[in-house]
């Protein structure tokens, strides 16, 4: 039996589906993960789930039944079954990881009569261990495409039977070897720490008679990377103190005239995960307690102007981060104006990642950069 390279119409198919798929759902709003060093470094593990595919050589099999008179009355073959793999694998950096594990591609049969009674039938499995070079080329945020390298080391174990054995000098036979397997996928990063994998692979086997052929295997699975660190205590911006003048003393017995309103211009600046939960541009309830104390600070004050304003790290395209600062900068406006701002006198601004206040070369440096700023400006009474 000869297992021969051949891919099913539906594992392409199935790969240009995934394509299609929208990379965010419309209700969700894109956002940069808070710990990509962890994630570029981690160990993780895994396991996939799917279908193996070999391609039997009829031809040959009715060649040597056929060899000495005999007629073929009937050839059926088993050339599908479930496949499965786990592994361990540590990721690199971003666009390589190193990966191991354990497969089973499942077994393939054929059953042939011919006349006379005569019969012959063939089976085969295939499982083993791997180890392969990931490449991932991140196509967005979450969606990556992979690509794998590597080698694989599969016993053979291939059993025939009935009453055609003539030309069969070992009907139980069974094989080690050493070949090599490439494939192709799709993962999708579900949060920092789990992901869900779609993959093409072909494995290059002997069958311990041998031949030597390829089994396809098509799977998704989930990936979990490991030791993820906890999320660091949220410490809120100072808030600016408001400092009134102490009134002057009184030189003439006439109290003087009230001095004119002072023109004030106020800056707050809020960390972003102070307001917004990850992957979300709607402030969760401690960024509302933040804002109400902001506001509790702004009274008395004439209000004239407010401007809100996003900032991003530099993970990320620009236009990316230009679209999520102002996004996050809306949803601010949208919970001031609930509170009673007038909406034509408060205004929002994205500004990416164009304007950072620390490097962004560390965690720290993109956790400051990562905020909204609130500027308010007018008027308020000083009494001299």
């Amino acid at each position: 039996m000869k297992t021969i390279s051949k891919l099913n119409t539906a594992i392409l198919a199935a790969c240009a589906a995934m394509l299609a798929q929208p990379v965010f759902a419309a209700d969700q709003s894109d956002d940069t993960f808070i710990n990509p060093e962890w994630a570029n470094s981690a160990w993780y593990v895994g396991g996939s789930l799917g279908q193996s595919r070999a391609t039997i050589d009829e031809q040959r099999i009715v060649r040597s039944l056929t060899a000495n008179g005999a007629t073929m009355t009937s050839f059926t073959k088993d050339e599908r079954d479930r496949g499965f793999k786990l592994f361990l694998g540590k990721q690199l950096n971003q666009y390589f990881a190193v990966e191991g594990g354990y497969f089973d591609l499942g077994k393939f049969g054929f059953a042939a009569t011919t006349s006379g009674n005569g019969s012959f039938n063939g089976r085969a499995g295939f499982r083993g261990v791997d180890l392969d070079l990931v490449g991932q080329l991140p196509l967005s945020q979450r969606l990556s495409v992979l690509g794998r390298i590597g080698m694989e080391y599969a016993r053979t174990t291939t059993t025939f039977g009935g009453n055609r054995l003539a030309g069969v000098t070992n009907p139980s036979a069974s094989q080690r070897k050493a070949n090599a397997k490439f494939g192709v996928g799709l993962e999708y990063k579900l949060s920092e720490a789990l992901a869900l994998r779609g993959e093409v692979e072909r494995y290059r086997v002997n069958d311990a008679v041998g031949n030597r052929g390829d089994v396809d295997l098509l799977s998704v699975g989930l990936v979990y990377k490991l030791g993820r660190p906890a999320a660091r205590p949220f410490v809120p911006a100072p808030q600016p103190e408001v400092v009134t003048e102490a009134p002057a003393p009184v030189a003439a017995p006439a109290p003087p005239p009230p001095p004119p309103p002072q023109p004030v211009s106020e800056k707050v600046s809020f960390a972003a995960e102070a307001l917004f939960d990850f992957d979300k541009s709607v402030v969760k309830p401690e960024g509302k307690a933040a804002l109400d104390e902001m506001m509790g600070k702004l009274q008395g004050m004439d209000t004239e102007v407010m401007i809100a304003v996003g900032h991003t790290d530099s993970v990320g395209s620009d236009a990316y981060n230009e679209k999520l600062s102002l996004r996050r900068a809306d949803a601010v406006k949208a919970y001031l104006v609930s509170k009673g701002l007038d909406p034509a006198r408060l205004y929002t601004e994205g500004k990416g990642e164009s304007q950072p206040i620390a490097p962004n070369t560390s965690a720290e440096g993109r956790a400051k950069n990562r905020r909204v700023t609130i500027e308010v400006v007018g008027t308020r009474s000083v009494t001299r």
